[in-house]
């Protein structure tokens, strides 16, 4: 993440100063992509399942609500989108940041320090968002935090490599990993709690049937634990990290792009043109059959398909907001993109208390004014109200929490 504090210009830089500072300016498109992204997880997450009474009631409206749900196995939905542009808005503001404690004098050796500190300290803080609520530590590493964690002093390599290297490494990394699940043997029988989603070529896919399955299972017994993990219910798994470091990759060239374009109009149209190719790309290597798109194992389909989309909606936001000037229209997801840790930390910890204490203090009924079918949505909205409120008045007082 750039910094929050600006650079200072008042005392009359040479004119490579200003160029320099003016490259370490604060992007205002990649807050709005934060800050839609974290509001679109604070006003959906309180009361899980809040769309299916509406889908029930109006079925009509069912592919809508979908999008609010991660797809079963192979697939995409809006909510799909959410880790991803996460984590590719990591690799964006990596050169911003960069740049902005280079200006301020910072050597190599605390640069790699703090990178190790980030990278520590995310890893720990998506165990502890695990482990709410939990009686005791829940060793497992697939929240979104401890995956940036776990890929990003390689991603700080990189950034500081040429784009021509990044590139390379970028395919060569999707490369790589489907070659690992590809060429992984196929267990017969299917391994206990495994998911047959899919048949010949592409069992190499199907749910807990590869590597990174026997990867945990050696891993996360490791630590004291209160009982012996043998599979993730969900499908996801640490080794996910690896080729999720291409979608956050994806992102630094994206935000050098950005440094050295900010001011022109050309780098919206590149975005489209690379995101929509990317796009195609992968959903070309899922209909030929060569490697389906799935998400829960971060498939290098996957990687090309929402890597497309990032880069379009990064793109698009920059020509609005920082290009043409509207970001009065964005203020909202602005104020929480400066400030994206505290959102999605209470996200997962302030949220159910909010929502449990909205239903207290203002009585369950208060919910059911327009019905019970809406009841759930409207409880959603009071709650993510609540943890804006809260992020607006941190912005208000310069108050960030920052890693």
């Amino acid at each position: 993440m750039p910094s929050y504090r600006s650079v200072d210009t008042d005392s009359a830089p040479s004119k490579a100063g200003q160029e320099s500072a003016s490259k370490a300016r604060r992007l205002a498109a990649l807050d709005v992509y934060r800050g839609l992204t974290m509001l679109l997880l604070a006003f959906t997450v309180p009361n899980w399942g809040w769309e299916l009474p509406l889908a029930e009631k109006y079925p009509w409206l069912t592919p809508l609500t979908a999008q609010v749900e991660h797809t079963a196995w192979r697939g995409l939905t809006a909510w799909d989108l959410i880790q991803p542009s996460f984590m590719f808005m990591v690799g964006v503001s990596l050169p911003y940041s960069v740049a902005s404690r280079q200006l301020r004098g910072v050597s190599e050796f605390r640069l790699w320090k703090h990178a190790a500190t980030r990278a520590l300290l995310l890893v720990l803080l998506g165990v502890f968002l695990r482990s709410v609520g939990e009686s005791a530590t829940v060793w497992t590493l697939e929240d979104v935090v401890s995956q940036i964690g776990l890929g990003y002093l390689p991603l700080f390599w990189l950034a500081r490599r040429t784009p021509r290297f990044q590139r390379i490494v970028f395919i060569t990394l999707l490369g790589f990993w489907w070659a690992v699940y590809a060429l992984w043997p196929i267990a017969a029988p299917l391994p206990a709690g495994a998911v047959r989603h899919f048949e010949g070529f592409w069992s190499h896919w199907n749910e807990s049937v590869g590597p990174a399955r026997l990867f945990d299972q050696w891993l996360l017994n490791l630590p004291p634990r209160t009982d012996t993990f043998t599979i993730n219910s969900g499908g996801y798994y640490t080794l996910n990290f690896v080729p999720s470091i291409a979608t956050m990759l994806l992102g630094v060239l994206a935000g050098q792009r950005l440094r050295e374009n900010e001011t022109t109009d050309n780098t919206t149209g590149w975005f489209v043109q690379i995101g929509a190719l990317l796009l195609a790309a992968g959903l070309s290597l899922d209909l030929a059959g060569a490697c389906p798109l799935v998400k829960k194992l971060w498939t290098p389909a996957f990687v090309l398909v929402s890597g497309g989309f990032c880069l379009m909606i990064l793109g698009t936001l920059h020509a609005m907001s920082d290009l043409a000037g509207w970001r009065r229209w964005f203020m909202p997801a602005e104020v929480v993109g400066r400030n994206p840790l505290a959102m999605y930390v209470m996200t997962w910890t302030l949220a159910g208390w909010v929502l449990a204490n909205l239903t207290t203090h203002m009585g369950a009924k208060s919910f059911e004014i327009l019905g019970e079918t809406y009841a759930p949505m409207l409880g959603n909205l009071a709650t993510g109200m609540v943890l804006y409120l809260i992020c607006w008045w941190m912005d208000v007082n310069r108050v960030y929490v920052r890693l």
